[in-house]
C-alpha cells in the first residue's frame, strides 16, 4: 500500500509539473486578451477536456503503441526522460519550453477565433513531454500490477481539474503571483521535474543493460 501511495505522488508530480498549467497562464491570457469572460471560460473548459482526453488515450493505449513499433520500455523511458529534461531545463531558466510551442505558433494563435484545441490543448497542455510521461508511468506501473494504473489515471484527472480552475481564474493567478512569482514556481517545478527525468533515464538505462 505504501508503494502505491508513493507511486501516486510521483505520478502526480510528474504529470502536473510537465503539463504546467501555471506556466500556461501568461500564454492563455495573451491569446484570449480580446475575448469576453464567457468565451474565456468556454475555451479553458474545452482545452482541458481535450488535453485530458488525449493524455488518457495515450495512457490507456500506450502499450499497444509499444508493441506496434517494437519499442522496449527501457528505450521509451530514456527517450521520455531526455524530453522531460529539456522541458525541465527551460523551466529552470523561466523560458517557455520549446518542445511545446514556438513564438510563431503563439503569435498565430492570437489571431485565431478558437484556440482551445490548438495550441491550448495540444501542444501546451498535452504536449510531447506529458504524453511521454503518462506512457512511461503506465508502463512502469503495469510491470508491477494493473492496480498501479489507477494512480496514473487519477493523477491525470486531478491535473486537468486543477488546470481548468487555474485557467478559468488566469487573470487572478497572474495578479496574485505576478511575473516573478510565476518564474519562481516555474523554477521549483523545473527542479523537481529534472529529478524525475533523471530517474526515468536511470531506470531506462538499467532496463536496456539487462536486455540480452
Amino acid at each position: 500500500m505504501t508503494d502505491l501511495v508513493t507511486f501516486f505522488f510521483v505520478a502526480l508530480s510528474a504529470v502536473f509539473f510537465v503539463v504546467d498549467p501555471i506556466g500556461v497562464v501568461p500564454i492563455f491570457l495573451a491569446i484570449t486578451s480580446n475575448d469576453p469572460p464567457e468565451k474565456i471560460r468556454q475555451m479553458a473548459r474545452r482545452a482541458c477536456f481535450t488535453g485530458y482526453f488525449l493524455l488518457m488515450t495515450f495512457a490507456i493505449f500506450g502499450g499497444v503503441i509499444f508493441k506496434i513499433f517494437g519499442i522496449s520500455l527501457g528505450a521509451f523511458r530514456v527517450a521520455g526522460g531526455l524530453l522531460l529534461m529539456l522541458t525541465a531545463l527551460d523551466m529552470l531558466r523561466a523560458k517557455r519550453p520549446g518542445t511545446r510551442t514556438s513564438p510563431e505558433e503563439t503569435e498565430e494563435s492570437a489571431r485565431k477565433e478558437d484556440v482551445a484545441l490548438v495550441p491550448l490543448a495540444m501542444p501546451l497542455l498535452a504536449g510531447p513531454g506529458s504524453i511521454a510521461s503518462v506512457m512511461v508511468l503506465m508502463s512502469q506501473g503495469n510491470t508491477r500490477s494493473l492496480l498501479y494504473a489507477v494512480p496514473v489515471l487519477l493523477a491525470v484527472t486531478i491535473t486537468f481539474v486543477a488546470a481548468y480552475f487555474i485557467l478559468r481564474a488566469a487573470s487572478l493567478v497572474q495578479r496574485v503571483l505576478g511575473q516573478s512569482g510565476v518564474a519562481i514556481l516555474e523554477r521549483v517545478m523545473g527542479l523537481i521535474l529534472a529529478a524525475i527525468a533523471v530517474q526515468f533515464v536511470a531506470d531506462g538505462a538499467r532496463d536496456l543493460l539487462r536486455t540480452p
